[in-house]
């Protein structure tokens, strides 16, 4: 690990374990934006891990963003920590300043379309944008879509379009956006690194790096819970099935960690659809196994409210469907693995 991981390592361990408590996420999913936190996660430089020094931001890499992300969804953090690490390295890509404050991005969906026009010297945004996460409190939305077959981001503000309010299972803010003619802060041609399709792309990236870190939380706490727990004047961590449970639990816990860390390692080299296909598809499938195993664990107190789990739980839930499912993250790898032929499948493999 180098020098800056370490360090993000250790500021979001501290961070998030002394103010992401049950109590502010308790008043996060009554609608009150956590402030103070943003400021904290704001001023110890962790919104931009992916700009250049040059532009205020910390000049790492994919692999340092992974500390700060996996963290983030480790502790359930609610805010959009993801969403502005992704869209602060689209606006730098294209040579655009990334703006103070939270951000998010858009479309989300594939199917949803928003167009740029130009309008004299500068640029109008219309489409619709359904479930775009945090597009209430975000600051600004960084958009990529295409114009003229090329892949553009732009930057616009909050308030530029009409917010339909929505949420997901775990009560986080999942909003409809719709631009009728808006205006655009700034436009830029897309980098190379970033196509037109790198919304879902990277939005897939960032949520299979927080269902990893979520994961990591369950077994952590399905673990210390079979400990704790006494049943027949033992620990029920003792008993064999308990046992198999969460065996089953740490191998799936292993390998959603493993595909994460392969994904956002090819986001460092410019070609990661493949990795973050395979990756969404694995960490999605422990997610599922994972929550299920956890709760069966700690019985019927980890379904109250007031038990902490299922705050990791419900985010699991909700970011396995985000950005892509496993079934659609599948057609993919199904189609690239077509595309290349039988023959090119194992040299492919053994080559990433």
């Amino acid at each position: 690990m180098n020098e800056l991981r370490t360090i993000l390592g250790d500021v979001v361990t501290r961070l998030f374990t002394d103010r992401v408590t049950k109590e502010l996420l308790e008043s996060a999913e009554q609608g009150q934006w956590p402030d103070d936190l943003w400021q904290a996660v704001e001023e110890n430089g962790l919104t931009l891990p992916l700009v250049p020094e040059s532009k205020g931001g910390a000049g790492g890499t994919w692999g340092d963003a992974l500390v700060v992300v996996r963290a983030a969804g480790r502790h359930a953090v609610p805010l959009p920590l993801a969403e502005t690490i992704v869209g602060s390295w689209f606006l730098s890509e294209a040579g655009l300043e990334a703006p103070s404050g939270p951000l998010t991005i858009a479309p989300v969906h594939r199917d949803d379309t928003l167009r740029l026009t130009r309008a004299g010297a500068g640029w109008r945004l219309s489409g619709t944008a359904a479930r775009v996460p945090w597009g209430r409190a975000a600051g600004h939305v960084v958009i990529v879509t295409g114009v003229e077959g090329r892949p553009m981001v732009a930057l616009t503000a909050r308030g530029a379009g009409e917010v339909t309010l929505d949420q997901n299972l775990a009560r986080e803010p999942r909003d409809t956006l719709v631009f009728d003619a808006a205006p655009v802060v700034a436009a830029a041609p897309a980098g190379g690194r970033v196509p037109a399709n790198a919304v879902w792309l990277y939005g897939a990236l960032v949520r299979s790096a927080q269902m990893a870190g979520g994961l990591d939380y369950l077994l952590r706490q399905a673990s210390q819970y079979a400990t704790e727990r006494r049943q027949f004047g033992k620990p029920i961590g003792s008993f064999q099935a308990i046992q198999q449970n969460l065996a089953v639990l740490a191998g799936h816990t292993a390998a959603a960690g493993t595909a994460a860390a392969h994904a956002f390692r090819a986001a460092d080299r410019g070609d990661p659809a493949f990795e973050i296909a395979a990756a969404k598809v694995r960490v999605g499938e422990a997610a599922g196994i994972g929550a299920s195993i956890t709760h069966q664990a700690h019985g019927a107190i980890g379904f109250t409210y007031e038990h902490a789990l299922h705050f990791v739980t419900r985010r699991l839930w909700s970011w396995r469907a985000e950005f892509g499912g496993e079934g659609d993250w599948a057609v993919e790898l199904g189609r690239s693995v077509a595309e290349r032929g039988a023959d090119a499948l194992w040299p492919h493999l053994t080559a990433r």
